[in-house]
């Protein structure tokens, strides 16, 4: 299968089911009503529960970064595929860090735009954590988008 949101679809229904497993069994152990069992069925709950919002952020954070991917695309504000590639097909890491440096030196820190095209350059500069972090403030920015007055 080469669609990965069928894969996420999967996914998503296989780790609800196990969470609803899950709440059922701690269900049962509680009703047992003794102290060992009622702080076992409240972590059994506890951690499914977690990993279903964990999946609902993770789903929520693609979506948005889907819709601002889109914006920019329709009002040409994405970034050119125009930097040399290696021979694997990646952007070389020099033109990368260059055109990070470049974006980084120019950004509107109270630009959504801007930060979604800093994660992209630090994508390509292979720098995943940083760009995880830079497409986050893009999504809060994008979400909440700040007052004039700020």
């Amino acid at each position: 299968m080469r669609n990965p949101k069928l894969w996420v679809f999967m996914l998503t229904a296989a780790s609800v089911v196990y969470a609803l497993f899950a709440v059922w069994r701690a269900w049962i152990v509680f009703q047992e009503g003794n102290a060992v069992g009622v702080l076992l069925a409240i972590a059994i709950i506890i951690i499914p529960v977690l990993g279903v919002l964990m999946i609902i952020r993770e789903i929520t954070f693609g979506y948005t970064m889907q819709q601002m991917g889109s914006l920019l695309a329709r009002e040409g504000g994405l970034l050119p595929d125009s930097l040399p590639k290696d021979p694997s097909g990646r952007t070389t890491l020099e033109a990368a860090e260059e055109r990070f440096q470049e974006l980084a030196a120019t950004a509107d820190l109270l630009s959504w735009r801007d930060w979604y095209l800093i994660g992209v350059a630090y994508d390509e500069a292979r720098d995943r954590k940083a760009a995880r972090r830079a497409m986050r403030t893009a999504e809060k920015l994008f979400r909440h988008p700040p007052t004039p007055n700020q």
